[in-house]
């Protein structure tokens, strides 16, 4: 396993898409908490029927995801080096089929919650994790999802959402706010503080879905 110090060399073997550095660049150390300290997956068995899911909805840019995978395990990190060529694995948006440990394609905004909410139904005990983008939120798929999971107080689903400032429309009172009006215990998180993320995605909700906002703010 790679620790997090070595987590830069891996995503720098990603170049390519400048387009969505900045976008991919956000979500590194959100995703690494995720892995590192949250989720219940392993590498050796990424198809086993209690693990965690986590969703990548942002999956536009999916470079720092890649990196993390690779990172625990579930990628052998030369694979990374396949990145934007012809036939490889490692496509412009993550592929479910071809990458172990992926659970949708994703990367068309609006897609992955409502996956999400439907997977967390349906499984019932395994928790379900799902990383969005502010400006995906402006997506009314969204917030479809999330005024069902509030109402059904879906307690094994986890809403995190990268928050660079980048939506178009905002929200009055903030992100956590249009959460947290439909029922779903919210927590808020500076996006690079490690111990920070893992306090706000620990966040106890035993009847209620958990949003955790991460605050990126980097010029």
């Amino acid at each position: 396993m790679t620790t997090h110090a070595e987590l830069p060399a891996l995503y720098d073997r990603l170049l390519g898409d400048e387009k969505h550095h900045l976008a991919a660049t956000s979500t590194l150390d959100v995703l690494w908490v995720l892995y590192d300290r949250v989720l219940r997956v392993d590498p050796a068995r990424p198809d086993a029927p209690d693990r965690d899911r986590f969703l990548l909805s942002k999956g536009h840019g999916p470079m720092a995801y890649y990196a993390v995978l690779a990172a625990k395990g579930f990628l052998n990190p030369s694979t990374l080096d396949s990145w934007l060529d012809f036939g490889s694995i490692l496509g412009y948006h993550p592929d479910r089929t071809l990458i172990p440990g992926v659970e949708i394609g994703s990367g068309s905004l609006g897609h992955g919650l409502p996956i999400a909410l439907g997977q967390a139904i349906g499984l019932s005990g395994p928790r379900v994790f799902v990383l969005l983008g502010d400006g995906e939120l402006d997506e009314g798929s969204n917030h479809e999802a999330i005024a069902v999971a509030g109402r059904r107080g879906q307690a094994n689903l986890t809403a995190v959402v990268v928050d660079n400032a980048s939506a178009t429309h905002g929200w009055p009172g903030g992100i956590a706010a249009r959460f947290a009006v439909e029922g779903w215990v919210t927590a808020t998180a500076d996006g690079r503080d490690h111990d920070a993320l893992e306090r706000a995605l620990t966040t106890d909700h035993p009847d209620a879905p958990l949003a955790v906002v991460a605050e990126i703010r980097e010029n």
